[in-house]
């Protein structure tokens, strides 16, 4: 029988279709992507994107030139841009503001690789402390109230027609929509148990390990119980904190090392499929009175993974509600045993 679930942190209702339910190893991705172009992102092609922002190179190299591990960019096609003022106003009922904003292109390898699970450890933590650094210096734009941070991987997925390694940051002049419902769903949770949503799920989840997928020292890679798409993965931390950027240096290696085990278990065991992986982290708190106040105490930052295995259609459309073919028990139990 199909069972509803219910997210504890947004109040989201999901479909979780048992009778119609399909094995683990059922879903293969299919990609229609479109003959690979020249790349410009790789060592050496340094002239064919704009100027660097920041970069993480050896110390006998310059910028925009050769002898680099990750570089930061603008985008070719900014969807806003940081020139200009904000210039809030209204048109009758409509409110409307300039598109202002900063958009960023992390290159997260030197070398012509795809898939951030083909990436080592090490080379993963570079690319964390990049948007680490990224975030923390957008923060002292005060037009800025928001910077997400995400990665499109395959055609599917957003990915476009170069293969090379890279992620994305954009920064809003507002806090998004989907941000202000899970601070607003963990902060009615905290003002009813004075309790962390998240640390609870993770308690929870520890102590069960039926949607457990990884365990490595300070992080945690679960199948959420209310999970919207097959395989979707949340990755947290297991202490308490609201900020991605806050994440201490000596932790910056587990981190890397939990991305890179879930990464490479959905390559392996789903065939490569393409995938969305975004950083929710706390939106910046500028002094005012009664502003998301509490977000120290009921807010905790985490990665979503979700793999391009089904699509969204007219019902979840017209609903909200998902409908998930898998049980996150079975996703989960299925990429733990992949090696």
């Amino acid at each position: 029988m199909p069972e509803l679930r219910k997210d504890p942190i947004l109040g989201r209702w999901v479909i979780v279709a048992t009778e119609r339910a399909k094995r683990p190893d059922d879903f293969k991705p299919v990609e229609d992507a479109p003959e690979e172009g020249a790349c410009p992102f790789c060592e050496g092609h340094e002239n064919q994107t704009p100027p660097e922002i920041m970069s993480i190179r050896n110390n006998s190299s310059r910028p925009n030139a050769p002898g680099w591990d990750v570089r930061v960019v603008p985008s070719i096609k900014p969807m806003l841009k940081i020139e200009g003022n904000l210039d809030r106003r209204g048109k009758n009922i409509y409110d409307v503001m300039n598109g202002i904003g900063a958009h960023e292109i992390v290159i997260e390898v030197p070398k012509h690789i795809a898939n951030m699970a083909d990436l080592e450890v090490a080379q993963i933590e570079k690319v964390i402390s990049a948007r680490i650094a990224r975030i923390d210096d957008l923060e002292k734009d005060h037009r800025f109230k928001y910077v997400l941070a995400f990665k499109n991987y395959g055609w599917s997925a957003g990915g476009g027609r170069v293969r090379h390694s890279r992620s994305q940051l954009i920064a809003t002049p507002v806090t998004p929509k989907r941000v202000k419902e899970k601070l607003t769903g963990s902060r009615r949770y905290f003002e009813f148990h004075e309790r962390c949503v998240f640390c609870d799920m993770i308690k929870q989840e520890l102590d069960s390990g039926e949607r457990v997928i990884c365990d490595i020292d300070g992080f945690v890679a679960i199948a959420p119980f209310a999970s919207r798409f097959p395989f979707e993965t949340w990755i947290l931390p297991k202490r308490h904190s609201p900020d991605f950027t806050r994440t201490d240096p000596s932790q910056i290696r587990d981190l890397a090392g939990i991305i890179k085990c879930v990464l490479s278990k959905l390559k392996i065991g789903l065939n490569n499929p393409a995938y969305n992986y975004i950083i929710n982290t706390a939106p910046f708190r500028r002094p005012k009175a009664g502003y998301w106040k509490t977000i120290d105490e009921d807010y905790h930052w985490h990665i979503e993974v979700m793999p391009r295995l089904t699509r969204v259609a007219g019902f979840e459309w017209g609903t909200g509600f998902y409908i998930c073919p898998l049980p996150p028990e079975s996703a989960a139990k299925f990429l733990r045993e992949v090696k």
